[in-house]
């Protein structure tokens, strides 16, 4: 029996930096779905016309938002505000990191740590963690194969 898809996005803006003193907006989505159980999908909205996605493990994404993680294409960390000489952080926010490679480039980006963990919250809710292999339809998929 083929189980429902249910799919948790979000549209959120992300910062590409460009050097340490100035950054562009990129809008972007983020998307789970209980039919790809293990990844997170981030579609970046550029000038360009056609959207961009990448796909990766949703385990490195929440293990980002606690300590970097990752290691070639996708790398991920957290990064908080540093109090100034007056003691207070003066409007900077908590900001998640995501630094992707590819054969066209490197980009490294900032996206609001408070929104992503909120929507990695509803992806839970989702799919719990360690229940993916249980949100699978392998019969379905198996019977697609085979038919």
């Amino acid at each position: 029996m083929e189980q429902p898809v249910s799919v948790v996005e979000h549209e959120l803006e992300l910062n590409l930096v460009l050097s340490p003193e100035h950054s562009v907006p990129v809008q972007a989505r983020l998307s789970y779905g209980s039919h790809d159980p293990y990844a997170v999908h981030i579609t970046f909205h550029l000038d360009t016309g056609s959207p961009v996605t990448w796909v990766f493990a949703r385990e490195l994404l929440v293990e980002g938002t606690f300590r970097p993680c990752g290691q070639g294409d996708v790398r991920i960390w957290p990064t908080v505000p540093q109090p100034s000489a007056g003691g207070a952080s003066k409007g900077r926010r908590s900001v998640l990191c995501l630094a992707l490679s590819s054969p066209a480039g490197d980009a490294l980006l900032e996206a609001p740590l408070p929104a992503v963990a909120a929507w990695l919250e509803r992806a839970h809710r989702l799919v719990p963690p360690g229940s993916e292999m249980a949100a699978l339809d392998m019969d379905g998929s198996l019977a697609q194969l085979l038919a």
